[in-house]
């Protein structure tokens, strides 16, 4: 694919990013904003994987660079004359630790400038270390990129608000309730994937080197707000649910650790409690926000939720 050097006078030339995930649902959404932004676009794909995840993609422009995660010398000749690395991988240690790691060695041998890791999520910064697994994983690489001879920016944005439509137990409309724990006006932070795509998008895009935290909240609510907006939107009221404080939080999440015989899995249900406890909590919530920096309208719980029933739910 050509690149497009197309800019304004005295503007730098767009540039040149490399994403790592563009085959997952977040991935696929960054690539889509980077590529309605001009920018050239190098997906990079495992050997053997199914082109399917990617040929959309593909057809907009962005150009599939097939690699060996097990071969750091290939992956940097991949991002060799790369300006920005964006890594969109969701997994364990193998993935968000180990194979992150192979691509920062592989950035810093092509001579990446940036490089943007698998964060996106809530402020990790202010959370306790062992209190949630998954943050564990993006504290220790943060360590491990942050030792690299490369800048790296983190984009924080809370939780995705699409988790509403059904993974976060909170919302609840077959019930006609929200449930909730601790406190009812505790301020929760929420962002969609389109939103969290798309400033990603400009923090790759940026002219020069960006902070090393991006903090970016589409919207923050209550679980009271959230009984608002739901029963506004189906006509019919919704009820608070408290299922407890934090210490029944604490009970559920080692109970159910107990009873994960695989240990394996992304996302088990005790992960998700314990992404709910550093929300209820308030130790994930996101301070001095940077959503003034972008050319991004933030979509609000409100409007996501409307356009999710709009759309047949």
């Amino acid at each position: 694919m050509a690149e497009n050097t197309s800019s304004a006078p005295g503007a730098d030339p767009v540039r040149t990013v490399a994403v790592a995930g563009a085959a997952g649902d977040l991935g696929g959404r960054i690539v889509r904003a980077l590529l309605d932004r001009g920018a050239t676009v190098r997906m990079l794909v495992e050997d053997g994987s199914d082109p399917a995840g990617t040929d959309q993609l593909a057809r907009r422009g962005a150009t599939p660079v097939p690699v060996a995660w097990t071969d750091t010398d290939r992956v940097a000749a991949a991002l060799t004359g790369t300006d920005v690395v964006v890594s969109a991988w969701n997994g364990l240690r193998d993935v968000i630790v180990d194979r992150q790691s192979v691509l920062v060695d592989a950035a810093v041998a092509a001579g990446v400038r940036r490089f943007v890791p698998s964060d996106y999520c809530l402020d990790w910064t202010r959370t306790r270390r062992g209190d949630n697994r998954n943050i564990d994983l993006r504290r220790e690489f943060a360590g491990r990129v942050d030792r690299a001879s490369i800048a790296p920016t983190s984009v924080l944005v809370g939780a995705f608000t699409d988790l509403l439509a059904g993974p976060m137990p909170i919302l609840q409309p077959r019930l006609r309730r929200v449930l909730y724990w601790v406190d009812a006006d505790q301020p929760l932070d929420f962002t969609s994937r389109d939103d969290t795509a798309a400033v990603t998008a400009e923090v790759a895009l940026a002219p020069s080197e960006q902070p090393r935290f991006v903090r970016f909240v589409g919207d923050s609510v209550t679980a009271r707000d959230l009984a608002r907006i739901s029963g506004e939107i189906a006509g019919v009221p919704y009820r608070l649910f408290r299922a407890g404080g934090l210490r029944t939080l604490d009970a559920a999440i080692g109970a159910m650790r107990l009873a994960d015989r695989t240990h394996d899995a992304v996302f088990p249900a005790w992960q998700g409690m314990q992404y709910l406890r550093d929300m209820f909590s308030g130790r994930g919530r996101l301070q001095s926000l940077d959503n003034a920096r972008f050319d991004v309208t933030p979509t609000g719980v409100d409007a996501w939720l409307r356009a999710w029933e709009a759309d047949g739910r």
